[in-house]
């Protein structure tokens, strides 16, 4: 039997965040997309997904940041974000943390897009850096 329409299941990521962004159509859904488009121009590499029911996620060996999306905040959470050097001190949540760090943008707020871009390529690099040091890690001989 054919099954008429699509489900999630069926759909990539990449268009089930296009239709996140259609689906928000106030500021949040146009600052969503202006984070997607810097998150693509910081890195053409990176890989979207969709995880944890709904969730906009952006990964490239092991995961960016996810783009969520409040009623009074669009808010980009780094999983590593603890560990990245902020001198433009984009981080304004979940700063009490030990691993993430997490932007929320307001309605009216402008990204600082040079800052977060730079932000996005040191994410990347924390994550490549961190799967060469486990590759490269001598294997110990069993005694």
């Amino acid at each position: 039997m054919k099954r008429s329409g699509t489900t999630q299941e069926d759909e990539s990521p990449s268009r089930l965040i296009s239709k996140r962004i259609a689906e928000l159509d106030d500021w949040r859904g146009e600052t969503l997309g202006r984070i997607r488009a810097l998150i693509k121009q910081a890195d053409p590499d990176i890989v979207e997904e969709w995880k944890w029911m709904g969730t906009p996620v952006w990964s490239h060996d092991g995961i960016i940041c996810t783009g969520e999306s409040y009623k009074k905040v669009v808010k980009m959470t780094f999983a590593k974000g603890a560990s990245l050097k902020d001198p433009s001190r984009l981080f304004n949540s979940s700063l009490d943390g030990n691993v993430r760090r997490a932007i929320d943008i307001h309605e009216g707020e402008k990204i600082k897009e040079p800052a977060l871009k730079a932000l996005i390529r040191a994410a990347v690099a924390l994550n490549v850096s961190g799967k060469k040091a486990k590759a490269a890690a001598p294997k110990r001989k069993a005694r």
